[in-house]
């Protein structure tokens, strides 16, 4: 039976929009645009696709089915499984690894407010205020990331249905309706048709190239927030009732098309910038890539368009914050269910007390910015993460009972048993996951 104080999602749609809001994030606005117009256009946007589906599908799943099946964190997750014990360090590692990342990722999303609050300023004739809130200091970065942190353990407190369910289900929504009405406005820029043809038609001279491959593997891993119990957790707070074979499609679905539809506004924007004499490539050739995309290229092109472009600045970083807060939601919710689960604790302490610790570390970074953020950024996204997707591939497909899988995946979905999925499944997770996996923290180390 579920543990009713823990909280259940009401709905289908909302543990898809809470799961679907937890791996759509800022990396998928500006990472999977910018690699794709560097690796091939359609040829990666293709490859992409399939590798979400054939990679992150499987373990995604897996994920879904072992967090519903003991309904709980990822610590509590192993320590209740047969066989898991010895999987528990990995639960911990995974409860500080998102940590850590929802500390970086925070300052990120803080500068994303201040970008928003920029323009508001700017008509308010704040000049001198507008010009500071965007100047990415010390004192500006902690500003707008504890900022981001209060809005962030204010909704994981209120709990599973009238926090992450309620906002889920209006911020998602919202988000995508913004990004399809900025596609369509961007596509009648001048320069947005050469954007568009970069993202769509495929440089075939780079289809066999190695780094096209580890480029879209590593997308599509760490586009759907696996590995670090994300998933797990919210999976946990879902029905027995539901059928979560049909969720991990929706939720992968979900993903890919936001990150898709990302490309459509994010490649046009940046050669509608060029058209009006932004500089979008770096000192090498390549397309301007991660944070500066977002804070100098489209600023730029917002600044060519007068008043309407203040709106438009205006919408486009509501849409980040909008983007990043469903995010560090499901984040920050990781380590709160381990303290409600096997501490105890009530959830508004919990948020609190959690939020406040990976607040502080977070200060830590933005004071020492230029020493810690990259390295906290590679340790735990390029390292940790897939190490910790390789985990669950092994957990799931030597450690845990068969049947104890088919049963908790018949909940909600009884004809799956004798179906080819549940022959096709395990044997990605065995095999071609792992394999796949591996690839990834060979290119990472190398």
């Amino acid at each position: 039976m579920s543990d009713s104080s823990r909280g259940e999602f009401s709905s289908s749609f909302g543990f898809i929009m809470a799961a679907a809001g937890s791996a759509i994030g800022l990396g998928n606005i500006w990472g999977f645009p910018t690699q794709t117009a560097q690796n091939g256009g359609a040829a990666f946007v293709l490859l992409y696709l399939i590798l979400a589906f054939v990679v992150g599908y499987p373990i995604l799943l897996a994920e879904f089915t072992i967090g519903r099946h003991a309904q709980s964190n990822p610590v509590g997750t192993y320590q209740k499984i047969k066989g898991g014990k010895r999987f528990v360090p990995v639960g911990f590692l995974g409860i500080t690894t998102v940590g850590f990342i929802l500390s970086f990722y925070s300052i990120i999303a803080g500068t994303m407010v201040a970008y928003f609050i920029n323009p508001i300023l700017k008509l308010m004739g704040l000049h001198q205020a507008s010009a500071w809130v965007i100047s990415q200091g010390a004192s500006s970065n902690i500003l707008f990331a504890s900022i981001f942190f209060f809005f962030t353990i204010l909704i994981v407190a209120a709990g599973v249905k009238n926090g992450i369910e309620k906002w889920s289900t209006r911020l998602m929504p919202t988000l995508l309706v913004i990004l399809v009405v900025l596609v369509v406005y961007v596509l009648t820029l001048d320069g947005a048709m050469e954007g568009l043809k970069v993202y769509l038609l495929p440089d075939f001279t780079k289809v066999m190239h190695t780094q096209l491959f580890t480029s879209a593997l590593g997308q599509a891993f760490f586009s759907l927030s696996l590995g670090v119990g994300s998933m797990l957790v919210l999976a946990s707070y879902t029905s027995k009732k539901e059928n979560i074979v049909r969720l991990g499609w929706l939720v992968t679905l979900s993903d890919v098309s936001i990150a898709f539809l990302a490309g459509l506004l994010i490649i046009p924007a940046m050669y509608a910038a060029a058209a009006s004499g932004t500089q979008i490539f770096d000192e090498t050739g390549s397309l301007i890539s991660g944070p500066n995309l977002v804070f100098q290229v489209l600023p730029a092109l917002f600044d060519t368009m007068g008043p309407i472009g203040i709106g438009l600045s205006i919408i486009f970083f509501f849409l980040m914050i909008i983007a990043a807060l469903t995010s560090t939601i499901s984040m920050l919710e990781v380590p709160v269910a381990y303290a409600v689960d096997n501490r105890g604790m009530s959830r508004e302490k919990a948020s609190i007390i959690i939020g406040v610790v990976f607040w502080a570390v977070s200060m830590i970074i933005a004071l020492n910015f230029d020493l810690l953020f990259n390295f906290v950024v590679s340790a735990t996204t390029q390292f940790i993460q897939p190490l910790l997707g390789l985990f669950i591939c092994i957990f799931v497909g030597w450690v845990m009972n068969r049947n104890t899988l088919i049963e908790e995946i018949k909940q909600g979905n009884p004809e799956v048993a004798n179906s080819l999925f549940m022959k096709i499944w395990p044997f990605f997770i065995r095999y071609i996951s792992p394999i796949l996996i591996f690839i990834i923290l060979a290119q990472a180390f190398l």
